[in-house]
């Protein structure tokens, strides 16, 4: 049975809203969800612990006597490592290291060791660059496991200096991941508490009895998980708030055309809100894409979710040229760009909004969910405009430092006291001329 895939033309009236209604995803804002995660929250707040046992009870059907029952020794976690098969254990090993190396060399290049420089009065300014002490990952661990979720948010973490990673990954029926714990130990998480759902956000936000708070939480999870890092956010800092995931790819035409197909099957089998779309400049090469995805599907085990997917939220989008392709590719702000093309960087040359741009044929995504080593959480359904991918720098935070000489004071006592009395401040203004010299 073929994909009643989406298909539309730039060239066609209404095109502009006909794309807005693909990329509208509005379930984020489900009320009642977010009213589920706010009463789980303030009983987390109120109860603690016992709140958490109930909760974990109550949605993974787990029985535990107590919170800390559900704590993963770091012993069981080297164990979990030491039992995987050789090859999968290269693996992930070769992942995080390549994942730590670019981390650490973004350390190097994104101001992370702050600054400071003199005035020729002896004035002093600059800034201090220090990292969280503590912060709480969050895996996923209901439809899928995660591994490489543990890796992308705890080794930027580790790299930024924070003493104390607390990883929390809900277990359904009590069965753990090994991947995932081994993951965990490779990266250098500190604590691991098999708790999930908003529950475990609420934990992480106000601290328990046994669970400690934490500085800022990160990672991506359901609907009600991503409801409750935005009502904590304020007491703890987030990272972002996940949407489905997506792939926007541009392509000239010329790539092969099972190979787009499977990368916008890489998406579309991660959950039937994940999204595809195709743009390029020739029809004919549009339509064997669609043979390609009509072909493969029925080879993929995910394929219903695929199918549900690329029915309700992909599209194949005939453009007029590449311009044309790169101009819609800004407006849409994707989380995950290809860019197959025989020149790539002429086009992303082009784009100002993504979360992260893979160049070229043979750059697929699915090697930047794992071991590329940029990170692979991304900002979602559009807030690429304005946000960036995990890094370094969300683990981090920076102190303003300023020094000033008696000299100094004497110059910028006379302009702040200036303003202070224009805006009506006595206080200030007279707090900067008591250190005028009489």
């Amino acid at each position: 049975m073929s994909i009643a895939i989406r298909k539309l033309d730039s060239a066609d009236a209404g095109f502009r809203d006909k794309l807005s209604a693909v990329l509208a995803f509005e379930a984020s804002e489900d009320e009642a969800i977010d009213r589920a995660a706010a009463g789980i929250l303030a009983d987390v707040k109120a109860r603690g612990d016992v709140a958490v046992l109930e909760y974990t009870q109550r949605f993974d059907r787990v029985q535990a006597a107590s919170v800390a029952a559900l704590e993963i020794g770091k012993e069981a976690l080297q164990a979990a490592l030491a039992g995987l098969p050789e090859a999968r254990r290269h693996a992930l090993q070769t992942a995080a290291d390549r994942v730590r190396a670019y981390h650490e060399r973004q350390k190097k290049e994104c101001g992370s060791d702050g600054f400071l420089y003199r005035e020729a009065d002896g004035t002093e300014l600059g800034q201090k660059v220090t990292p969280l002490d503590r912060v709480g990952i969050y895996v996923p661990g209901g439809k899928a496991a995660y591994p490489s979720s543990v890796l992308m948010n705890a080794i930027p973490a580790k790299v930024a200096g924070v003493q104390e990673v607390i990883m929390v990954v809900p277990t359904p029926d009590g069965v753990k991941n090994e991947l995932v714990l081994a993951a965990a130990a490779i990266a250098g998480v500190d604590r691991v508490f098999t708790i999930g759902g908003a529950q475990a956000v609420g934990a992480l936000a106000y601290g328990t009895a046994t669970i400690p708070q934490v500085d800022k939480i990160v990672g991506p999870g359901n609907a009600y998980v991503a409801a409750a890092k935005r009502r904590v956010f304020g007491v703890v800092g987030i990272d972002m708030i996940a949407g489905p995931s997506e792939i926007l790819v541009i392509c000239d035409g010329a790539t092969d055309p099972d190979w787009i197909a499977m990368d916008l099957f890489s998406q579309a089998e991660h959950d039937e809100l994940a999204q595809s779309i195709l743009l390029c400049p020739d029809a004919d090469y549009i339509a064997k894409v669609e043979a390609s995805i009509n072909r493969l599907l029925e080879d993929m085990p995910r394929k219903d979710v695929i199918r549900t997917s690329l029915t309700d939220r992909g599209a194949l989008v005939k453009v007029r040229d590449m311009e044309e392709a790169c101009e819609i590719a800004n407006m849409i702000a994707a989380e995950h760009l290809e860019i197959s093309a025989q020149e790539p960087q002429q086009w992303a040359d082009l784009i100002r909004h993504a979360g992260a741009m893979f160049l070229g044929r043979f750059s697929s995504e699915s090697l930047g969910d794992y071991c590329a080593g940029p990170n692979h959480v991304l900002p979602t359904s559009r807030t690429a405009r304005f946000s960036s991918p995990l890094g370094v720098y969300d683990f981090q935070k920076r102190s303003s430092v300023i020094r000033v000489s008696e000299e100094g004071a004497q110059t910028l006592g006379r302009i702040a006291a200036e303003l202070a009395y224009g805006e009506g401040l006595q206080a200030h203004a007279r707090s900067a001329e008591l250190r005028l010299k009489k």
